[in-house]
């Protein structure tokens, strides 16, 4: 059995998921952001936008030149090369993928929660929202108004406040019979998903088999190791029995083999996987750009925080949702990426009234020494993230835990 060091582990991730190459030098055209995004798996989507939008913060700290309407480009309907839907959370996922989603579809259609949420007429609701959109074109939650009283079968609770026709266009759209075109202030913009890809409509569904392989295969390529559970949520389009029976069956095929962490306690619960092309990918990792990254809070290298505590020995908890007086580090946290060490973090918001990037809180890890060198290199990572979102000026917190005072 290989055993891998922890670096060798941090940089198969790394290198996975785009972080090792130079971003001064990536390119930010259509083309070259969606090899990318394909690289990486999907690229996660959330409404928070303290900063901005976590799609964006997370394709600019791997492309300098990143640019907003290449990624537009890509989801617009004529080249629908990206589609949005679920993974562990909303996602942007390159639509050649498209069938293999077709599982999560109908698992949502079997569910019929919709009724639950809409009440009796949920069927002809449902029905009534895709006929205007076939007929129509895309369209919007706005555009649908809601005319009468809430049923009294719905069922109150999270989705309280959304009319029966925002909970159609939501179930339509998880069925696979909707697609986002575009978004709006944010908000979805639907039309007909057999209208803007007709040829992943018309391709077969994958076998169970089929599906199966494609998601742990794809999941080890991007993880570089994994245990099996690792390898299930990635995608999180199967659950775990399957993931641990391909791996088990792919390691006797020779198609997977078993891999050991430096560190690990030897037990099977922690038993690791990887392709057999393991060595030579080591062998070509390329060193780290000597560069210090603001990731994203959403950033796949720390979304799985136990793997980020495993192999950066970096605890990360995002506490955006932690009452203020609970949090202790800040609402927006985003790590310090340093070459392949996470050595910090910082708690940024952008003031939009006045064009500034206030900077909360800053610190860094234990051991880490902060000296002129490295201070000027934060100092570059967050004059890059105050050029992306046009902040005019930065501002630093007075005192800072275990380095002196920065200034912009």
């Amino acid at each position: 059995m290989i055993t891998v060091s922890k670096t060798d582990a941090r940089r198969l991730l790394l290198g996975a998921q785009g972080l090792l190459d130079d971003p001064a030098r990536a390119s930010s055209a259509p083309s070259a952001l969606l090899k990318l995004i394909e690289r990486m798996g999907f690229v996660q989507i959330d409404t928070i936008n303290v900063i901005e939008r976590a799609h964006h913060l997370i394709l600019a700290s791997r492309i300098d030149s990143y640019d907003r309407a290449s990624l537009d480009a890509l989801l617009h309907p004529k080249r629908a090369k990206l589609f949005e839907h679920w993974t562990h959370d909303a996602s942007l996922i390159p639509t050649k993928w498209w069938p293999h989603w077709r599982a999560r579809f109908d698992r949502y259609r079997a569910m019929g929660w919709h009724r639950k949420k809409m009440g009796t007429d949920g069927d002809k609701i449902v029905a009534d929202v895709l006929a205007r959109i076939r007929r129509d074109g895309p369209l919007m939650s706005r555009h649908f108004e809601h005319v009468g009283e809430r049923d009294a079968n719905a069922q109150v609770g999270a989705w309280w406040g959304w009319k029966p026709q925002k909970v159609a266009l939501d179930y339509l759209w998880r069925i696979g019979e909707l697609y986002v075109v575009g978004r709006e202030n944010f908000q979805k913009i639907y039309d007909i998903a057999e209208r803007v890809v007709p040829q992943l409509h018309a391709q077969r569904t994958p076998s169970d088999v089929e599906h199966i392989e494609w998601a742990c295969r794809s999941a080890l390529q991007r993880l570089g190791i994994a245990t099996a559970p690792e390898v299930a949520n990635f995608w999180r389009a199967i659950k775990l029995a399957p993931a641990r029976k391909w791996l088990s069956d792919a390691v006797t095929r020779g198609e997977v083999i078993k891999v050991a962490l430096e560190g690990d306690d030897k037990s099977a619960a922690r038993q690791r996987y990887a392709l057999p092309d393991l060595k030579r990918r080591i062998a070509k990792l390329p060193d780290p750009p000597a560069r210090t990254r603001l990731l994203c809070p959403f950033d796949p290298v720390v979304r799985d925080r136990a793997r980020a505590l495993r192999l950066f020995d970096f605890h990360y908890r995002f506490e955006a949702f932690v009452p203020k007086a609970n949090r202790r580090h800040g609402y927006y946290v985003m790590p310090i990426l340093e070459g392949d060490r996470l050595i910090g973090r910082l708690d940024p918001k952008l003031h939009r009234d006045r064009g500034e990037l206030e900077i909360r809180f800053v610190d860094f890890e234990p051991g880490v020494k902060v000296d002129r060198k490295r201070r000027a290199s934060v100092d570059k990572a967050v004059q890059r993230l105050a050029d992306f979102v046009d902040a005019k000026t930065i501002r630093w917190p007075r005192l800072m835990r275990k380095s002196e005072a920065m200034s912009s």
